[in-house]
Protein backbone atom coordinates (compact mmCIF):
# COMPACT_ATOMS: atom_id res chain seq x y z
CA UNK A 1 0.00 0.00 0.00
CA UNK A 2 1.14 3.50 -0.69
CA UNK A 3 2.42 6.12 1.71
CA UNK A 4 1.22 9.65 1.08
CA UNK A 5 2.94 12.94 1.71
CA UNK A 6 6.65 13.22 2.32
CA UNK A 7 7.04 9.55 3.19
CA UNK A 8 6.03 8.43 -0.29
CA UNK A 9 9.09 7.46 -2.35
CA UNK A 10 9.66 9.28 -5.61
CA UNK A 11 9.35 7.47 -8.90
CA UNK A 12 6.44 5.16 -8.16
CA UNK A 13 4.07 4.57 -11.02
CA UNK A 14 0.71 6.37 -10.94
CA UNK A 15 -1.68 4.64 -8.60
CA UNK A 16 1.02 2.54 -6.90
CA UNK A 17 0.60 3.12 -3.85
CA UNK A 18 -25.52 -15.32 15.66
CA UNK A 19 -26.19 -16.20 18.31
CA UNK A 20 -22.97 -17.71 19.46
CA UNK A 21 -21.97 -14.68 21.47
CA UNK A 22 -21.47 -14.82 25.22
CA UNK A 23 -24.46 -16.25 27.05
CA UNK A 24 -23.55 -14.38 30.22
CA UNK A 25 -25.96 -11.94 31.75
CA UNK A 26 -26.12 -8.62 29.90
CA UNK A 27 -23.42 -6.23 31.01
CA UNK A 28 -24.27 -2.76 32.30
CA UNK A 29 -22.85 -1.45 29.05
CA UNK A 30 -25.24 -3.58 27.03
CA UNK A 31 -28.16 -2.64 29.25
CA UNK A 32 -27.40 1.02 28.68
CA UNK A 33 -27.74 0.52 24.95
CA UNK A 34 -24.06 0.64 23.97
CA UNK A 35 -23.45 -0.43 20.36
CA UNK A 36 -20.28 -2.27 21.41
CA UNK A 37 -19.48 -5.19 23.66
CA UNK A 38 -20.26 -8.92 23.82
CA UNK A 39 -24.03 -8.45 23.80
CA UNK A 40 -24.12 -6.44 20.60
CA UNK A 41 -25.74 -7.77 17.45
CA UNK A 42 -22.31 -7.71 15.82
CA UNK A 43 -20.86 -10.16 18.32
CA UNK A 44 -23.74 -12.54 17.79
CA UNK A 45 -22.88 -12.59 14.09
CA UNK A 46 -19.11 -12.63 14.51
CA UNK A 47 -19.06 -16.30 15.56
CA UNK A 48 -21.90 -17.32 13.26
CA UNK A 49 -20.55 -19.55 10.45
CA UNK A 50 -22.90 -17.87 7.97
CA UNK A 51 -20.95 -14.67 8.50
CA UNK A 52 -18.03 -16.08 6.50
CA UNK A 53 -20.30 -16.19 3.43
CA UNK A 54 -21.61 -12.72 4.22
CA UNK A 55 -18.09 -11.29 4.46
CA UNK A 56 -17.12 -12.72 1.07
CA UNK A 57 -20.22 -11.09 -0.37
CA UNK A 58 -19.43 -7.77 1.36
CA UNK A 59 -15.88 -7.86 0.00
CA UNK A 60 -17.19 -8.30 -3.54
CA UNK A 61 -19.55 -5.34 -3.13
CA UNK A 62 -16.69 -3.25 -1.76
CA UNK A 63 -14.46 -4.23 -4.69
CA UNK A 64 -17.20 -3.14 -7.11
CA UNK A 65 -16.82 0.44 -5.89
CA UNK A 66 -14.39 2.06 -8.36
CA UNK A 67 -12.24 3.75 -5.71
CA UNK A 68 -12.02 0.67 -3.49
CA UNK A 69 -11.44 -1.61 -6.46
CA UNK A 70 -8.53 0.55 -7.64
CA UNK A 71 -7.00 0.67 -4.15
CA UNK A 72 -7.24 -3.12 -3.87
CA UNK A 73 -5.55 -3.70 -7.22
CA UNK A 74 -2.71 -1.28 -6.49
CA UNK A 75 -2.07 -1.98 -2.83
CA UNK A 76 -3.77 -5.01 -1.33
CA UNK A 77 -2.28 -8.41 -0.59
CA UNK A 78 -5.68 -10.11 -0.85
CA UNK A 79 -4.62 -12.24 -3.84
CA UNK A 80 -1.20 -13.44 -2.66
CA UNK A 81 -1.90 -13.46 1.09
CA UNK A 82 -5.67 -13.80 1.63
CA UNK A 83 -5.44 -15.70 4.93
CA UNK A 84 -3.21 -13.02 6.43
CA UNK A 85 -5.69 -10.35 5.37
CA UNK A 86 -8.57 -12.36 6.84
CA UNK A 87 -6.84 -12.71 10.18
CA UNK A 88 -5.92 -9.03 10.38
CA UNK A 89 -9.48 -8.00 9.45
CA UNK A 90 -11.01 -10.20 12.16
CA UNK A 91 -8.59 -8.89 14.79
CA UNK A 92 -9.40 -5.31 13.79
CA UNK A 93 -13.16 -5.87 13.99
CA UNK A 94 -12.83 -7.49 17.40
CA UNK A 95 -10.92 -4.49 18.68
CA UNK A 96 -13.38 -2.01 17.23
CA UNK A 97 -16.44 -3.78 18.65
CA UNK A 98 -14.94 -4.73 22.00
CA UNK A 99 -15.70 -3.19 25.39
CA UNK A 100 -12.36 -1.41 25.84
CA UNK A 101 -12.70 2.20 24.66
CA UNK A 102 -8.94 2.78 24.76
CA UNK A 103 -8.30 -0.24 22.56
CA UNK A 104 -11.01 0.93 20.16
CA UNK A 105 -9.43 4.38 19.93
CA UNK A 106 -5.98 2.87 19.30
CA UNK A 107 -7.35 0.63 16.57
CA UNK A 108 -9.26 3.50 14.96
CA UNK A 109 -6.06 5.56 14.93
CA UNK A 110 -4.16 2.64 13.39
CA UNK A 111 -6.80 2.18 10.68
CA UNK A 112 -6.74 5.88 9.90
CA UNK A 113 -2.95 5.84 9.53
CA UNK A 114 -3.23 2.82 7.26
CA UNK A 115 -5.95 4.42 5.10
CA UNK A 116 -4.05 7.71 4.89
CA UNK A 117 -1.30 5.83 3.05
CA UNK A 118 -3.67 4.58 0.34
CA UNK A 119 -4.20 7.02 -2.50
CA UNK A 120 -3.49 7.18 -6.20
CA UNK A 121 -5.24 6.95 -9.54
CA UNK A 122 -6.87 4.06 -11.34
CA UNK A 123 -6.28 2.93 -14.92
CA UNK A 124 -8.68 5.64 -16.13
CA UNK A 125 -6.74 8.33 -14.22
CA UNK A 126 -9.56 8.72 -11.69
CA UNK A 127 -8.25 9.50 -8.18
CA UNK A 128 -8.90 7.24 -5.22
CA UNK A 129 -8.37 7.98 -1.56
CA UNK A 130 -9.03 5.49 1.22
CA UNK A 131 -9.72 8.39 3.61
CA UNK A 132 -12.68 9.58 1.52
CA UNK A 133 -15.54 9.44 4.06
CA UNK A 134 -18.05 8.38 1.41
CA UNK A 135 -15.84 5.44 0.46
CA UNK A 136 -15.46 4.39 4.08
CA UNK A 137 -19.21 4.68 4.55
CA UNK A 138 -19.74 2.23 1.67
CA UNK A 139 -17.43 -0.32 3.31
CA UNK A 140 -19.51 -0.17 6.49
CA UNK A 141 -22.72 -0.27 4.45
CA UNK A 142 -21.70 -3.53 2.75
CA UNK A 143 -20.94 -5.14 6.12
CA UNK A 144 -24.37 -4.19 7.46
CA UNK A 145 -26.34 -5.11 4.35
CA UNK A 146 -24.56 -8.44 3.91
CA UNK A 147 -25.26 -9.34 7.54
CA UNK A 148 -28.95 -8.63 6.99
CA UNK A 149 -28.94 -10.57 3.73
CA UNK A 150 -27.29 -13.65 5.25
CA UNK A 151 -30.13 -13.90 7.75
CA UNK A 152 -32.75 -13.55 5.04
CA UNK A 153 -31.14 -16.10 2.72
CA UNK A 154 -30.84 -18.67 5.52
CA UNK A 155 -34.52 -18.39 6.36
CA UNK A 156 -34.11 -16.37 9.58
CA UNK A 157 -34.72 -12.72 8.63
CA UNK A 158 -34.06 -10.07 11.24
CA UNK A 159 -37.02 -8.31 12.76
CA UNK A 160 -37.21 -4.53 12.47
CA UNK A 161 -35.89 -3.85 15.98
CA UNK A 162 -32.85 -6.10 15.55
CA UNK A 163 -32.13 -4.60 12.16
CA UNK A 164 -32.26 -1.07 13.51
CA UNK A 165 -30.00 -2.01 16.41
CA UNK A 166 -27.48 -3.58 14.05
CA UNK A 167 -27.56 -0.48 11.85
CA UNK A 168 -26.93 1.73 14.87
CA UNK A 169 -23.92 -0.40 15.75
CA UNK A 170 -22.39 0.03 12.32
CA UNK A 171 -23.10 3.76 12.43
CA UNK A 172 -21.24 3.86 15.74
CA UNK A 173 -18.37 1.92 14.13
CA UNK A 174 -18.08 4.57 11.44
CA UNK A 175 -18.27 7.34 14.03
CA UNK A 176 -15.48 5.69 16.04
CA UNK A 177 -13.24 6.07 13.00
CA UNK A 178 -13.81 9.82 13.20
CA UNK A 179 -16.00 10.14 10.14
CA UNK A 180 -19.24 10.70 12.05
CA UNK A 181 -22.49 8.92 11.37
CA UNK A 182 -23.56 11.59 8.88
CA UNK A 183 -21.91 9.78 5.98
CA UNK A 184 -24.47 7.00 6.36
CA UNK A 185 -28.17 7.88 6.14
CA UNK A 186 -29.65 8.63 9.56
CA UNK A 187 -32.51 6.14 9.35
CA UNK A 188 -32.83 2.56 8.16
CA UNK A 189 -35.47 3.50 5.59
CA UNK A 190 -33.14 6.09 4.07
CA UNK A 191 -30.30 3.57 4.12
CA UNK A 192 -32.11 1.25 1.74
CA UNK A 193 -32.65 4.14 -0.67
CA UNK A 194 -28.95 4.97 -0.44
CA UNK A 195 -27.99 1.31 -0.93
CA UNK A 196 -30.20 0.93 -4.01
CA UNK A 197 -28.70 4.08 -5.52
CA UNK A 198 -25.14 2.81 -4.95
CA UNK A 199 -25.92 -0.59 -6.50
CA UNK A 200 -27.71 0.83 -9.52
CA UNK A 201 -25.58 3.91 -10.23
CA UNK A 202 -22.15 3.79 -8.61
CA UNK A 203 -20.84 0.22 -8.62
CA UNK A 204 -18.84 -1.07 -11.58
CA UNK A 205 -17.52 -4.31 -13.00
CA UNK A 206 -14.02 -3.67 -11.65
CA UNK A 207 -10.89 -5.73 -12.12
CA UNK A 208 -10.75 -6.39 -8.38
CA UNK A 209 -14.28 -7.80 -8.43
CA UNK A 210 -13.41 -10.18 -11.27
CA UNK A 211 -10.25 -11.34 -9.52
CA UNK A 212 -12.14 -12.16 -6.34
CA UNK A 213 -14.89 -14.04 -8.16
CA UNK A 214 -12.93 -15.84 -10.85
CA UNK A 215 -9.29 -16.01 -9.77
CA UNK A 216 -9.05 -15.90 -6.01
CA UNK A 217 -11.22 -18.96 -5.32
CA UNK A 218 -9.65 -20.96 -8.14
CA UNK A 219 -6.07 -20.17 -7.01
CA UNK A 220 -6.55 -19.64 -3.29
CA UNK A 221 -3.24 -20.56 -1.60
CA UNK A 222 -3.29 -23.02 1.26
CA UNK A 223 -3.36 -21.61 4.79
CA UNK A 224 -0.32 -22.36 6.98
CA UNK A 225 -2.20 -25.31 8.51
CA UNK A 226 -2.20 -27.10 5.13
CA UNK A 227 1.10 -25.78 3.80
CA UNK A 228 3.11 -28.70 2.44
CA UNK A 229 -0.05 -30.69 1.61
CA UNK A 230 -0.77 -29.30 -1.87
CA UNK A 231 -2.69 -32.31 -3.17
CA UNK A 232 -5.15 -32.30 -0.28
CA UNK A 233 -5.63 -28.55 -0.64
CA UNK A 234 -6.01 -28.69 -4.43
CA UNK A 235 -8.68 -31.37 -4.14
CA UNK A 236 -10.71 -29.41 -1.58
CA UNK A 237 -10.30 -26.13 -3.44
CA UNK A 238 -11.42 -27.68 -6.72
CA UNK A 239 -14.68 -28.68 -5.05
CA UNK A 240 -15.32 -25.68 -2.82
CA UNK A 241 -14.00 -22.85 -5.03
CA UNK A 242 -16.64 -22.99 -7.77
CA UNK A 243 -19.41 -23.38 -5.19
CA UNK A 244 -18.31 -20.29 -3.24
CA UNK A 245 -18.01 -18.27 -6.42
CA UNK A 246 -21.42 -19.39 -7.70
CA UNK A 247 -23.32 -18.67 -4.48
CA UNK A 248 -21.56 -15.31 -4.07
CA UNK A 249 -22.62 -14.19 -7.54
CA UNK A 250 -26.16 -15.49 -6.97
CA UNK A 251 -26.42 -13.52 -3.70
CA UNK A 252 -25.51 -10.16 -5.29
CA UNK A 253 -28.27 -7.65 -6.08
CA UNK A 254 -29.92 -8.52 -9.38
CA UNK A 255 -29.57 -4.99 -10.90
CA UNK A 256 -25.81 -5.11 -10.36
CA UNK A 257 -25.48 -8.66 -11.71
CA UNK A 258 -27.24 -7.51 -14.86
CA UNK A 259 -25.16 -4.34 -15.29
CA UNK A 260 -21.88 -6.17 -14.65
CA UNK A 261 -22.77 -9.03 -17.01
CA UNK A 262 -22.32 -11.66 -14.31
CA UNK A 263 -23.55 -15.08 -15.42
CA UNK A 264 -26.94 -16.52 -14.51
CA UNK A 265 -26.20 -20.17 -13.74
CA UNK A 266 -29.24 -22.48 -13.70
CA UNK A 267 -29.95 -23.65 -10.18
CA UNK A 268 -27.59 -21.09 -8.61
CA UNK A 269 -30.31 -19.47 -6.51
CA UNK A 270 -31.40 -22.85 -5.12
CA UNK A 271 -27.78 -23.81 -4.43
CA UNK A 272 -27.14 -20.49 -2.69
CA UNK A 273 -30.12 -20.77 -0.36
CA UNK A 274 -29.33 -24.41 0.38
CA UNK A 275 -25.74 -23.58 1.35
CA UNK A 276 -26.81 -20.68 3.58
CA UNK A 277 -29.36 -22.89 5.34
CA UNK A 278 -26.87 -25.77 5.69
CA UNK A 279 -24.11 -23.54 7.06
CA UNK A 280 -26.61 -21.97 9.43
CA UNK A 281 -27.24 -25.37 11.00
CA UNK A 282 -23.74 -25.20 12.45
CA UNK A 283 -25.11 -22.74 14.99
CA UNK A 284 -26.39 -25.74 16.93
CA UNK A 285 -22.82 -26.86 17.60
CA UNK A 286 -21.22 -26.02 20.96
CA UNK A 287 -20.18 -22.39 21.24
CA UNK A 288 -16.48 -23.11 21.73
CA UNK A 289 -16.36 -24.94 18.40
CA UNK A 290 -17.21 -21.81 16.45
CA UNK A 291 -15.10 -19.05 17.92
CA UNK A 292 -13.78 -17.10 14.93
CA UNK A 293 -10.52 -16.20 16.65
CA UNK A 294 -9.94 -19.85 17.57
CA UNK A 295 -10.50 -21.03 14.01
CA UNK A 296 -8.21 -18.41 12.49
CA UNK A 297 -5.51 -19.16 15.09
CA UNK A 298 -5.74 -22.82 14.12
CA UNK A 299 -5.25 -21.94 10.47
CA UNK A 300 -2.02 -20.16 11.39
CA UNK A 301 -0.71 -22.83 13.76
CA UNK A 302 2.43 -24.57 12.49
CA UNK A 303 3.46 -28.09 13.41
CA UNK A 304 6.73 -26.90 14.98
CA UNK A 305 5.02 -24.43 17.30
CA UNK A 306 5.53 -24.73 21.05
CA UNK A 307 1.84 -24.36 21.97
CA UNK A 308 -0.05 -27.44 23.27
CA UNK A 309 -2.21 -27.75 20.15
CA UNK A 310 0.90 -28.36 18.02
CA UNK A 311 1.03 -32.08 18.89
CA UNK A 312 -2.55 -32.51 17.75
CA UNK A 313 -1.74 -30.59 14.58
CA UNK A 314 1.25 -32.83 13.85
CA UNK A 315 -0.98 -35.90 14.10
CA UNK A 316 -3.59 -34.22 11.91
CA UNK A 317 -1.03 -33.36 9.25
CA UNK A 318 0.10 -36.99 9.24
CA UNK A 319 -3.47 -38.05 8.53
CA UNK A 320 -3.74 -35.44 5.80
CA UNK A 321 -0.56 -36.68 4.14
CA UNK A 322 -2.09 -40.14 4.04
CA UNK A 323 -5.22 -38.62 2.51
CA UNK A 324 -3.04 -36.78 0.00
CA UNK A 325 -1.43 -40.03 -1.09
CA UNK A 326 -4.89 -41.50 -1.62
CA UNK A 327 -6.00 -38.46 -3.63
CA UNK A 328 -2.97 -38.83 -5.91
CA UNK A 329 -4.05 -42.37 -6.66
CA UNK A 330 -7.71 -41.67 -7.41
CA UNK A 331 -7.76 -38.13 -8.85
CA UNK A 332 -6.24 -36.51 -11.96
CA UNK A 333 -4.40 -33.77 -10.02
CA UNK A 334 -0.82 -33.49 -11.13
CA UNK A 335 2.04 -33.77 -8.68
CA UNK A 336 2.45 -30.51 -6.78
CA UNK A 337 5.50 -29.81 -4.73
CA UNK A 338 5.22 -27.85 -1.51
CA UNK A 339 8.04 -25.85 0.01
CA UNK A 340 11.14 -27.65 1.07
CA UNK A 341 11.44 -28.50 4.73
CA UNK A 342 13.99 -27.16 7.14
CA UNK A 343 16.07 -24.07 7.67
CA UNK A 344 18.68 -22.91 5.21
CA UNK A 345 17.49 -24.71 2.07
CA UNK A 346 18.08 -22.71 -1.10
CA UNK A 347 15.29 -21.37 -3.25
CA UNK A 348 15.47 -19.88 -6.71
CA UNK A 349 15.42 -16.14 -7.30
CA UNK A 350 12.10 -16.53 -9.12
CA UNK A 351 10.51 -18.36 -6.18
CA UNK A 352 11.82 -15.84 -3.66
CA UNK A 353 10.54 -12.96 -5.77
CA UNK A 354 7.05 -14.50 -5.93
CA UNK A 355 6.80 -15.76 -2.35
CA UNK A 356 8.40 -12.88 -0.45
CA UNK A 357 8.96 -9.74 -2.50
CA UNK A 358 5.80 -9.59 -4.63
CA UNK A 359 3.37 -9.09 -1.75
CA UNK A 360 0.51 -7.85 -3.96
CA UNK A 361 0.83 -10.71 -6.45
CA UNK A 362 0.89 -8.54 -9.58
CA UNK A 363 4.18 -9.97 -10.89
CA UNK A 364 6.28 -6.88 -10.07
CA UNK A 365 8.15 -5.43 -7.11
CA UNK A 366 7.23 -1.84 -6.34
CA UNK A 367 6.47 0.40 -3.38
CA UNK A 368 3.09 -1.15 -2.48
CA UNK A 369 4.87 -4.49 -1.94
CA UNK A 370 7.33 -3.03 0.55
CA UNK A 371 4.58 -0.97 2.18
CA UNK A 372 2.64 -4.23 2.64
CA UNK A 373 5.65 -5.70 4.46
CA UNK A 374 5.78 -2.69 6.77
CA UNK A 375 2.04 -2.90 7.34
CA UNK A 376 2.14 -6.60 8.24
CA UNK A 377 5.08 -6.19 10.63
CA UNK A 378 3.46 -3.16 12.26
CA UNK A 379 0.27 -5.15 12.72
CA UNK A 380 2.07 -8.13 14.26
CA UNK A 381 3.88 -5.91 16.73
CA UNK A 382 0.82 -3.69 17.32
CA UNK A 383 2.95 -0.58 16.84
CA UNK A 384 1.87 2.94 17.70
CA UNK A 385 3.46 6.14 16.50
CA UNK A 386 6.28 6.99 16.05
CA UNK A 387 7.56 3.40 15.75
CA UNK A 388 5.16 2.56 12.92
CA UNK A 389 6.29 5.54 10.84
CA UNK A 390 9.95 4.70 11.51
CA UNK A 391 9.40 1.25 10.02
CA UNK A 392 7.55 2.63 6.98
CA UNK A 393 10.31 5.18 6.38
CA UNK A 394 12.97 2.46 6.58
CA UNK A 395 11.13 0.46 3.94
CA UNK A 396 10.69 3.61 1.82
CA UNK A 397 14.45 4.15 1.90
CA UNK A 398 14.97 0.55 0.85
CA UNK A 399 12.54 1.00 -2.04
CA UNK A 400 14.45 4.02 -3.30
CA UNK A 401 17.70 2.04 -3.10
CA UNK A 402 16.18 -0.93 -4.92
CA UNK A 403 14.65 1.27 -7.60
CA UNK A 404 17.95 3.01 -8.29
CA UNK A 405 19.84 -0.30 -8.52
CA UNK A 406 17.35 -2.64 -10.21
CA UNK A 407 14.82 -0.63 -12.25
CA UNK A 408 16.73 -0.87 -15.51
CA UNK A 409 13.93 0.28 -17.84
CA UNK A 410 12.84 3.13 -15.58
CA UNK A 411 9.16 2.17 -15.44
CA UNK A 412 8.94 2.65 -11.68
CA UNK A 413 8.77 -1.03 -10.81
CA UNK A 414 11.06 -4.06 -10.83
CA UNK A 415 10.32 -7.15 -12.86
CA UNK A 416 11.45 -10.68 -12.04
CA UNK A 417 14.04 -10.43 -14.79
CA UNK A 418 15.47 -7.16 -13.48
CA UNK A 419 15.59 -8.62 -9.97
CA UNK A 420 17.33 -11.83 -11.05
CA UNK A 421 19.94 -9.92 -13.06
CA UNK A 422 21.11 -7.78 -10.13
CA UNK A 423 20.12 -9.66 -7.03
CA UNK A 424 23.28 -8.87 -4.97
CA UNK A 425 22.12 -5.23 -4.85
CA UNK A 426 19.40 -6.25 -2.40
CA UNK A 427 21.87 -6.32 0.50
CA UNK A 428 22.58 -2.59 0.60
CA UNK A 429 22.73 -0.12 3.49
CA UNK A 430 18.98 0.56 3.34
CA UNK A 431 18.11 -3.10 3.93
CA UNK A 432 20.47 -3.11 6.91
CA UNK A 433 18.56 -0.07 8.18
CA UNK A 434 15.27 -1.98 7.81
CA UNK A 435 16.71 -4.82 9.91
CA UNK A 436 17.92 -2.44 12.60
CA UNK A 437 14.62 -0.58 12.82
CA UNK A 438 12.70 -3.85 12.92
CA UNK A 439 14.91 -4.99 15.79
CA UNK A 440 14.35 -1.70 17.64
CA UNK A 441 10.54 -1.82 17.38
CA UNK A 442 10.49 -5.52 18.36
CA UNK A 443 12.73 -4.89 21.38
CA UNK A 444 9.89 -3.30 23.36
CA UNK A 445 11.82 -2.95 26.62
CA UNK A 446 14.88 -1.48 24.91
CA UNK A 447 17.43 -3.80 26.53
CA UNK A 448 19.10 -4.55 23.16
CA UNK A 449 17.92 -8.16 23.18
CA UNK A 450 14.74 -9.81 21.93
CA UNK A 451 13.36 -11.98 24.71
CA UNK A 452 10.86 -14.82 24.48
CA UNK A 453 7.72 -12.63 24.66
CA UNK A 454 9.05 -10.15 22.11
CA UNK A 455 10.06 -13.00 19.81
CA UNK A 456 6.58 -14.49 20.04
CA UNK A 457 4.98 -11.14 19.20
CA UNK A 458 6.95 -10.94 15.94
CA UNK A 459 7.14 -14.58 14.87
CA UNK A 460 4.01 -15.92 16.63
CA UNK A 461 5.94 -18.89 17.95
CA UNK A 462 8.54 -19.66 20.62
CA UNK A 463 12.32 -19.37 20.42
CA UNK A 464 14.19 -21.62 18.05
CA UNK A 465 17.40 -23.11 19.44
CA UNK A 466 19.21 -21.65 16.44
CA UNK A 467 18.46 -18.03 17.40
CA UNK A 468 18.55 -17.87 21.21
CA UNK A 469 21.84 -17.54 23.08
CA UNK A 470 22.72 -19.23 26.37
CA UNK A 471 20.60 -16.67 28.23
CA UNK A 472 17.58 -17.32 25.97
CA UNK A 473 17.90 -13.98 24.21
CA UNK A 474 18.25 -12.90 20.59
CA UNK A 475 20.95 -10.27 20.12
CA UNK A 476 20.85 -7.34 17.72
CA UNK A 477 23.77 -8.62 15.66
CA UNK A 478 22.29 -12.10 15.35
CA UNK A 479 18.89 -10.70 14.38
CA UNK A 480 20.30 -8.37 11.73
CA UNK A 481 22.47 -11.14 10.32
CA UNK A 482 19.54 -13.59 10.08
CA UNK A 483 17.21 -11.00 8.56
CA UNK A 484 19.74 -10.00 5.91
CA UNK A 485 20.49 -13.64 5.12
CA UNK A 486 16.81 -14.29 4.58
CA UNK A 487 16.03 -11.15 2.57
CA UNK A 488 19.13 -11.13 0.38
CA UNK A 489 20.43 -14.70 0.41
CA UNK A 490 17.13 -16.30 -0.73
CA UNK A 491 17.44 -19.01 1.91
CA UNK A 492 14.43 -20.53 3.55
CA UNK A 493 14.09 -19.86 7.25
CA UNK A 494 11.75 -21.64 9.64
CA UNK A 495 11.45 -18.42 11.64
CA UNK A 496 11.38 -15.77 8.90
CA UNK A 497 9.30 -17.43 6.17
CA UNK A 498 6.01 -17.01 8.08
CA UNK A 499 6.69 -13.28 8.45
CA UNK A 500 6.35 -12.43 4.79
CA UNK A 501 5.87 -15.57 2.70
CA UNK A 502 2.85 -17.27 4.33
CA UNK A 503 -0.52 -16.83 2.66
Amino acid sequence: MTDTGSSRPRGTRPGATGHHGDRARPTPEAQSGSPFGPDSQFHRFFNDPRWALAMVRATVLEAAHPQIGAALIDNSTFVAHPWRRLRNTLVSLQRMFGTDDNERQREAARLNRLHARLSGTDTQDRPYDAMDPQVRAWVVATLFESSVTMCRLSGQPLDQTSMERLYAEYQAFLAALGDGVGHLPPTLQEFWQYYDHMVQEELEDTEALRIILYKLFDHLPAPPLLDGLPTVWAAGRALAGPVIGTITVASLPEPFRRRAGLPEIPGAQTLMQSVYVAVGLARFLPDNWLRAEGLTSLLYLSSDSDVPQAATLTALRGRMKQAGALFRLVTPFGVQHGPAEGTGSQRSADEFFTAVLDQTGDGYLDWPDLAAMARELSSRLDLDEPEETRLYHAYAEWWRELQAALDIDGDGRISKEEYAAAVPSLAGPALIRVAEVLFDVTDADGNQFIDADEYRALFRTGFRRTVADADARYSRSAFVKDFLSFMSGRRRSTAYDPLLADA
